[in-house]
């Protein structure tokens, strides 16, 4: 995250610098048209504008948004798109997002908006429209749902504004009950020199049996440019999320502020420790949920293990975060007087990151009485708080970082992510953060600590400290095989009539009951199409929050794979490899 502010700055400067030298020597000012780096979208409130200004959001690129249904809104005239400064005439806005393509009542606005447009080269993006010889395009031959259909970016479009994508542009069909996607397709009109009015498509697709254009650059009245898109989209489908960067990137001519990127890492929690399993027999965790007696035999990566998280980042060119627990190799060690799983991890130390986990991995927060489920906080007996220590906090931090220098394992000491993100508050039994954490961060040199971002999404200070929001993969910590990840999985999204907890059933706002799955093929059927969907929306999103798993999903089964595959795959297939 250090490193995407360091860029995000190096761009905005590195833009600035491209407007600044065009300035003549000596002057105070451009002696031509200026124009402000500002997008102006005019909304009606439908889903493919607000989809875009989504997008301009996401990137940060500066937007005013002007909403038709608003009767208080500004009308659309030559004063609100356009001034002088200095003697100099000045656009307000660099380009400008439009429903469709005339979307006003009142004429006048439109005129207005045409003119300035070729008055100072300003490009327009037509959300959706119907094809028509007003945007260039004959009548449509084909209208339909477009789910599942591969589009292809044409070759104008792949050395232009879409050159960072390789070229399909699969749409999304996640249910065959439901369309999710409608369009049409349809041919260009011939180009008519006499007006000046071409069309040139970017991106098209075949549909029973026709094929047309659903995405390309109508240019007309005096060199008015107007990116027309002819199918329905919004913010969170895969097919925008593709092409929504070249969407900005077109309409600003490949000069903006902001900064876009995709981002995918991965955290391997709880290395050199085991991970207590789930009981299939019981539906609990023995240590979590477990009533007293049940167990179950922990999950321990092996040498075997190691051997194969190397070879597969090879083969991947993707690298782990191994977030380390110095704590379960001396009690290898201590137990059986050797351990081949720190011999082999050590061995292969410069092949990963790392990164301090705490030595013993206990719960940082308050002090937790588990004789009830769920767990509550202890508190005196005036009601008040017990808190771990501050000298536990550093303890468990200065004592891990120990036990890896002696190792030989480097480690930024900088970072840290706490057992269960403790210590940072978790509802519903504490709502607020250790009072020691923060100190104990302060003279620990601790500035980044991992938090977890189904619970605390946004990114906020703890003492000099800035909390990094991770997001958990559907990976649970404490499955080996695929078998035992099916079974909670049930456990968790099943009803109670279906063998379930319910839980489903009682939150059906957040979660959503599902038929129970196949413990044999339910997670390569089901679970990695849905979480890899969920995370591939995070890369595509602009998001540097990184991902977390744990060690348990690198041993046995080695269920972590397949779903980095599927996800890698994905982004592979559809983006060039020089894309940022």
């Amino acid at each position: 995250m250090r490193r995407a502010r360091s860029a995000a700055g190096a761009f905005i400067v590195a833009a600035l610098t491209l407007l600044a030298v065009q300035l003549p020597a000596g002057s105070a000012h451009a002696a031509g048209p200026r124009v402000n780096l500002e997008v102006l979208v005019v909304t009606d409130g439908s889903t493919p504008v607000s989809a875009i200004e989504n997008q301009l959001t996401i990137e940060g690129v500066p937007h005013t948004t002007v909403d038709l249904n608003d009767p208080a809104r500004p009308t659309i005239t030559t004063a609100f798109l356009q001034d002088s400064v200095n003697g100099s005439p000045r656009a307000k806005y660099q380009g400008v997002v439009l429903p469709n393509a005339n979307p006003f009542v009142d004429q006048a606005e439109m005129t207005a908006l045409a003119a300035f447009e070729r008055s100072f080269g300003i490009r327009q993006v037509d959300a959706y429209v119907y094809p028509s010889p007003s945007v260039g395009l004959n009548s449509p031959g084909f209208a339909g749902t477009l789910d599942g259909t591969t589009a292809n970016l044409t070759t104008s479009g792949l050395s232009g504004p879409f050159r960072y994508l390789k070229g399909p542009v699969r749409f999304e069909d996640n249910s065959p009950s439901v369309g999710e996607s409608y369009g049409y397709l349809a041919s260009p009109l011939p180009d008519d020199p006499a007006r000046g009015a071409s069309y040139v498509p970017f991106l098209t697709a075949t549909a029973d049996g026709q094929t047309g254009s659903m995405g390309g650059v109508y240019t007309h009245d005096g060199g008015r440019s107007e990116l027309v898109l002819t199918y329905a989209y919004n913010s969170g489908q895969r097919q925008f999320r593709l092409v929504g960067h070249g969407i900005i990137s077109w309409l600003t001519k490949g000069l903006h502020l902001g900064y876009a990127r995709s981002y995918f890492s991965v955290h391997v929690d709880d290395v050199f420790l085991p991970d207590e399993r789930w009981s299939s027999d019981d539906n609990c965790t023995p240590g979590e949920d477990c009533a007293p007696g049940v167990t179950t035999t922990p999950i321990r990566m092996t040498p075997e293990d190691v051997t194969a998280a190397v070879n597969w980042q090879t083969q991947h060119n993707f690298k782990f975060d191994m977030y380390f627990n110095g704590a379960g190799s001396v009690e290898a060690i201590e137990r059986n007087g050797s351990d081949p799983l720190t011999t082999s991890l050590v061995n292969n130390r410069g092949r990963f990151r790392w990164a301090n986990h705490t030595y013993e991995h206990p719960y940082l927060g308050c002090r937790q009485d588990v004789t009830v489920v769920p767990w509550r906080c202890q508190t005196d007996a005036t009601g008040n708080t017990l808190w771990v220590s501050k000298t536990t906090i550093k303890d468990q931090i200065a004592r891990n970082r120990t036990w890896a220098a002696g190792k030989g394992i480097s480690s930024p000491t900088g970072e840290l992510v706490t057992g269960e993100h403790s210590g940072l508050k978790i509802l519903p039994q504490q709502p607020v953060d250790n009072p020691n954490l923060a100190s104990a961060l302060n003279e620990t040199g601790v500035r980044w600590i991992g938090s977890d971002a189904s619970r605390d999404k946004n990114q906020r200070a703890v003492g000099n400290a800035l909390t990094v929001p991770r997001y958990p993969m559907s990976n649970y910590f404490n499955v080996g095989t695929r078998s035992e990840m099916v079974d909670e999985y049930n456990w968790i999204y099943t009803s109670r009539a279906n063998g379930g907890s319910g839980i489903c059933e009682d939150n059906p706002a957040t979660v959503t009951c599902i038929q129970p799955l196949d413990t044999a093929t339910g997670y390569d059927a089901h679970i990695i199409p849905v979480d890899s969907r969920i995370t591939e929306s995070h890369i595509l999103a602009n998001d540097p929050r990184p991902h977390y798993v744990h060690q348990s999903n690198l041993a046995e089964d080695r269920i972590l794979y397949p779903m980095l595959e599927h996800i890698l795959g994905a982004y592979r297939a559809a983006f060039a490899a020089n894309a940022p």
